[in-house]
């Protein structure tokens, strides 16, 4: 028997000049301060990184988020099963 993939809406990320960041299929905004923003994406966790970052725009209804600021790193958790996990968040980012 075929195992099923999960559907995934989409996930699009534009990124302009490291300062200026508009991103889609975003479930939620776990955190955010200056140097870190953390999201709940369609593809997983994403962990932006960076300095003087703000979020600007946040529309959780569309799933969009803009951030402004110097964009150092991008990074997504493990999302083998979408970005779901019995698993406490900062368990999954300290492995």
């Amino acid at each position: 028997m075929e195992e099923k993939q999960p559907i995934l809406k989409g996930h699009k990320l534009n990124i302009i000049a490291r300062k200026n960041m508009m991103i889609s299929g975003v479930n939620d905004v776990l955190s955010f301060d200056a140097g870190e923003v953390l999201l709940q994406t369609e593809q997983g966790i994403l962990m932006i990184r960076g300095n003087e970052l703000h979020v600007n725009r946040l529309t959780l209804e569309k799933g969009e988020v803009d951030i402004d600021g110097r964009i150092d790193s991008l990074t997504y958790s493990d999302s083998a099963n979408g970005g779901k996990s019995s698993e406490s968040l900062f368990g999954r980012l300290f492995k």
